[in-house]
């Protein structure tokens, strides 16, 4: 069962004031959804909703772990899902096997909603041998491209490094970035696919972006849950490692 209040705890930047097209969910594995499941808790995952209210149609990024928790929270809004962004292929991410366990991910979201899953196009190979969909079922994008959803657009940033197609999401001033950029270090680069070079011209990239943007990780590995990206510019290490 997923707890619908509890996933607007740790959401000052909900967009939920009247008029506001925008919907945002930042839920919390192990606590807005997949509740009860030891590996969810562990890896304390966030999963994003993002959508247009006025249309209904939302996109989840990176569903995996409890997919009908998932649905169940944004039906309670009254929103649908008409598709997935991913940030990258990690089985945390998107489902697939993990430490010895199956994770459910994008596989099990396809036999629920008929949906195009949006990856980058250097993620496609990997995402398909790691959630088993098939390449018909994913969208490849470039960097660039945007994810329209409603009246709402998403851009797309390519930031590979962490995985070759890593890709972080723009929208009314928030950067959901994955696992390419947390509050307080990156990703890990010494994983199949990583490139620590990649990386560092990701970090470069996003070192860029306005200082008022908010940052939303992939993982909950700090207090904050959130973040300018003035304030994280200025206390996180990595971008020191830059200079």
């Amino acid at each position: 069962m997923a707890s619908h209040d509890a996933s607007r705890e740790d959401l000052p930047n909900d967009a939920h004031s009247a008029g506001d097209r925008l919907y945002f969910r930042q839920l919390l594995s192990g606590r807005d959804f997949a509740q009860g499941d030891p590996l969810a808790t562990q890896m304390v995952n966030f999963v994003y909703a993002i959508g247009d209210r006025v249309t209904g149609e939302c996109v989840l990024v990176d569903p995996a772990y409890a997919v009908d928790d998932l649905l169940d929270v944004v039906a309670a809004d009254e929103m649908r899902v008409t598709g997935v962004l991913a940030t990258h292929y990690h089985p945390d991410h998107i489902g697939g096997s993990m430490m010895g366990m199956e994770i459910q991910g994008i596989a099990a979201l396809l036999t629920k909603v008929s949906c195009p899953i949006h990856v980058n196009a250097a993620e496609v190979p990997w995402v398909v041998r790691t959630s088993g969909v098939s390449e018909t079922d994913l969208i490849a994008h470039e960097s660039g491209d945007r994810v329209q959803v409603g009246d709402i657009s998403i851009e797309l940033i390519h930031t590979p490094g962490h995985t070759p197609g890593s890709q972080c999401f723009m929208v009314d001033g928030r950067l959901v970035a994955g696992d390419t950029l947390f509050l307080d270090g990156c990703g890990r680069t010494d994983l199949p696919g990583s490139n620590a070079q990649d990386m560092m011209h990701s970090l470069g990239r996003l070192s860029k972006v306005d200082d008022q943007v908010v940052l939303y990780p992939g993982h909950r590995y700090s207090p904050a849950s959130s973040a300018s990206m003035g304030s994280v510019k200025a206390t996180n290490w990595v971008f020191g490692s830059l200079a």
